[in-house]
């Protein structure tokens, strides 16, 4: 999940309920700043070639797109880059109608690292600035250029900045104008009020799917003016470096095949709908351009209460991406149950 700062200015100017905040296709932040309600995510299995992540994007953006969501460690943000850039260069958009996402990796937690690997990104991309910047997981292992460091047993090496020093990184990026909004991700309730308790903040992403609606942890955010954003909405890829392949496939459900056929919708549709409608933004992935363009057209209809109640039903809290190589951890975000 993933929260964004606000200016203390705003933050008791600016207290606004949940209905508030939603229109039809934009979520305003309470620093003002606007998130479109559905984002388009760049994370690609290895299988897929980088290019198709520039033409993927390219293709997000002329459906209607304006919320990009990168990262670090996804291996693309030249790709991703590229395809803002190009869209800009036809006349499509303008930089200023993208909001793009960024996340700093856990080999850079601590403070010294986090500004750097912000400007890196941001030489990759192409990019003055981001819209918003998080940190990718609570989370942190040995500092430096090796994504995944190990030692000489294949462990995963850990490191443990305290949290609220990245954060502090954080903050002096937003000072230096080089992003609008800070954020977190993965984080479970514990570690959210560490950061909300050191100082005022707001806004971003929790994992929040049909078979894990994360109720109570999305109430405690909606009682902070945080902000959700839901990836593996879709149930996640089949990406083997993180998904167990017997993990249930959320499109295949039955419920959902029958309420999307009600609707006259696809079940990629209905479950991004479910989403949208508890009051939570979407990341939604895909290279097929077919389902780029179909998994944007959610705004044309409505699920009623009782539709809602039995897809709420199906909640398992099953989680997709349960990072288990981590579990040792001792900021391992997983153990709480929110």
């Amino acid at each position: 999940m993933h929260i964004a700062k606000t200016p203390a200015s705003l933050q008791n100017s600016q207290k606004m309920n949940r209905e508030d905040l939603f229109s039809k296709s934009v979520v305003i932040l309470n620093n003002g700043h606007k998130m479109p309600v559905i984002g388009f995510g760049t994370y690609a299995p290895q299988k897929f070639p980088k290019s198709q992540s520039e033409e993927a994007t390219k293709v997000a953006i002329e459906v209607g797109y304006r919320h990009i969501d990168g990262a670090y460690i996804y291996g693309n943000e030249v790709e991703v880059g590229q395809a803002i850039w190009e869209k800009i260069a036809d006349g499509t958009i303008r930089r200023e109608d993208v909001f793009y996402t960024g996340k700093l990796w856990s080999t850079f937690h601590t403070p010294e690292l986090v500004q750097p690997a912000l400007e890196r990104s941001l030489k990759q991309l192409h990019l003055d600035y981001m819209d918003l910047f998080i940190i990718h997981m609570p989370l942190e292992m040995k500092p430096g250029n090796d994504p995944f460091p190990v030692d000489e047993n294949g462990q995963i090496i850990f490191h443990n900045t305290d949290l609220r020093d990245t954060w502090e990184a954080m903050e002096k990026c937003v000072d230096a104008g080089l992003v609008r909004s800070i954020g977190v991700s993965n984080f479970n309730r514990r570690q959210l009020e560490l950061i909300l308790n050191k100082a005022g903040l707001k806004y971003k992403p929790v994992e929040c799917h049909i078979y894990l609606n994360q109720r109570k942890l999305l109430e405690f955010c909606k009682s902070q003016d945080i902000v959700l954003v839901g990836y593996s909405v879709l149930g996640s890829s089949r990406d083997e470096r993180w998904i167990d392949q017997n993990a249930p496939v959320v499109l295949a459900d039955p419920v959902l095949a029958t309420i999307a056929k009600k609707h006259n919708k696809s079940p990629a549709q209905v479950a991004l709908r479910f989403v949208l409608q508890l009051g939570v933004v979407v990341l939604a992935k895909s290279f097929n351009p077919t389902r780029i363009k179909e998994n944007f057209q959610v705004f044309d209809f409505n699920l009623p209460s009782e539709d809602m109640k039995e897809l709420e039903a199906l909640n398992r809290n099953y989680r997709y991406v349960e990072a288990r190589q981590w579990i040792n951890h001792p900021e391992f975000p997983f153990h709480d149950e929110y």
